[in-house]
């Protein structure tokens, strides 16, 4: 099978499956901040001023900063959606190296960033405070329970780097206006929304195939060798 198509039906199948698991939507909210994050962290690297982060029940996000005009503007605006999916990668990268702690950690770690440096009030800060809560808890239980709390947050980011241009690329189609940050890119350079948004896809594809190919690699790897068990298991008969 085409191994574009098989990414394709596995992100289906993980889109379909998440969704049956109780609260997974409320978690859904951390590719959100990693978004956000993003912006915030490129208007930093290019010298900008970050005033506030602000994270919406809907999973909506907004980032305030103060920026120069011309080229700093372009590097935030492409900032979220590819830190998306490059985070999505880093996930399930700590997956293949059995990193779960280390990466739950991590995860902790820029939330509470996030709270003591961009998100100054509203919703945000109580989800915020719940996740990083919530990661304390599977990280302290250990085993199997952890590890599946992990790749179902990898899982869920993976899925929301896609699903995330895939949307705008349908708000850039019926009104571009609306399509944020491929709103703003179109407004800067004068390329239009619909093309930025289908440059966010292709990268957020490309960057989802890596990450599937991560998680495949360890999983062929977990599996016992059946040609060396079968002479063992011969020899016992």
């Amino acid at each position: 099978m085409n191994k574009w198509l098989k990414a394709l039906l596995f992100l289906l199948g993980a889109a379909f499956l998440t969704r049956l698991i109780p609260f997974s939507d409320w978690f859904r909210m951390l590719d959100t901040m990693v978004h956000e994050l993003g912006h915030a962290v490129a208007t930093l690297l290019v010298s900008g001023r970050v005033l506030r982060i602000e994270l919406n029940p809907d999973h909506s996000g907004v980032t305030y900063s103060m920026l120069a005009s011309g080229w700093s503007q372009i590097v935030v605006s492409l900032a979220g959606y590819i830190s998306a999916s490059l985070f999505a990668i880093g996930l399930f990268y700590g997956y293949a190296k059995q990193k779960q702690a280390l990466g739950l950690a991590v995860i902790s770690a820029m939330a509470l960033a996030t709270i003591l440096f961009f998100v100054r009030s509203g919703y945000g800060v109580g989800w915020l405070i719940g996740f990083i809560l919530i990661n304390a808890v599977f990280y302290f239980i250990g085993g199997k329970i952890r590890n599946f709390y992990y790749l179902l947050l990898a899982f869920l980011c993976l899925e929301e780097s896609v699903m995330g241009p895939m949307i705008l690329l349908q708000r850039s189609v019926i009104d571009p206006r609306q399509a944020g940050d491929a709103a703003n890119l179109a407004d800067l350079t004068l390329v239009p929304a619909l093309v930025w948004s289908m440059i966010f896809i292709v990268i957020s594809l490309w960057c989802a195939l890596f990450a599937l190919q991560l998680y495949w690699k360890r999983d062929r790897a977990a599996r016992p060798d059946r040609s060396e068990m079968t002479p063992r298991m011969r020899s016992g008969l």
